[in-house]
């Protein structure tokens, strides 16, 4: 089997970039990793030679080119079979696509106000009132998934699935804005920066050297 390889931007900055990184990680699937830093003069060049959409996330395998971070884990899932990528009960199941879809192409204020920026802390930066709004349905998500599937484990379904790799770059933002949380999201939130994948992750973004001004403060 060829390997897979994964085109990914800047650790500090780039949430799309996490959701398929950590779920490799979390199911230990062997992937090489490809950075290239977002918004520097060479990275359309660079982003031309692997992404349709010049965009990152990408994942080369088996001289498939596959590119969004949804579809990326959408196809691991089907690559992987035996590995717990969705919950194995298909209403569950369905509940953790229907979030995941939510997460893929929702909350626009707050990715907007609050960008993933894992060096900082800005606690209080970019809460308006629309941004609230995100924040409380969000956390309305995690506390309905840990309340239903709290005997399972300690991720939003019990054991971790592709919900959890789409809601992980939101964490790191909590942590960043220092965003108030009720204690069944902060205990989820917990859970999340224990995986020692998403530490690996946070401290390679502390290594970065780039700096992207228009996701500082």
């Amino acid at each position: 089997m060829t390997q897979l390889r994964l085109v990914i931007g800047n650790k500090n900055y780039s949430s799309w970039s996490l959701r398929p990184w950590l779920a490799l990680k979390q199911f230990g699937v062997q992937f090489e990793e490809i950075r290239i830093p977002l918004y520097t003069p060479e990275t359309a060049s660079k982003l031309q030679e692997y992404s349709p959409s010049r965009k990152v996330p990408v994942l080369l395998h088996n001289h498939q080119i596959i590119w969004d971070s949804l579809a990326i884990c959408e196809y691991l899932a089907e690559e992987f079979p035996h590995l717990h990528w969705w919950p194995a009960d298909k209403t569950n199941r369905a509940l953790a696509r229907s979030i995941s879809a939510e997460m893929h192409s929702g909350f626009q204020n707050l990715r907007q106000n609050m960008p993933m920026n894992c060096r900082k802390k800005l606690p209080g930066k970019g809460l308006t009132p629309e941004v609230q709004k995100d924040i409380d349905r969000i956390t309305s998500i995690w506390q309905e998934f840990r309340q239903k599937f709290a005997t399972e484990g300690d991720m939003l379904l019990g054991k971790f699935t592709i919900a959890d790799a789409m809601y992980a770059p939101v964490v790191l933002r909590f942590i960043t804005y220092d965003v108030q949380l009720d204690s069944i999201s902060k205990k989820y939130a917990e859970a999340i920066l224990e995986l020692p994948a998403i530490q690996e992750w946070i401290q390679a973004a502390k290594n970065e050297t780039e700096v992207l001004s228009q996701y500082e403060f």
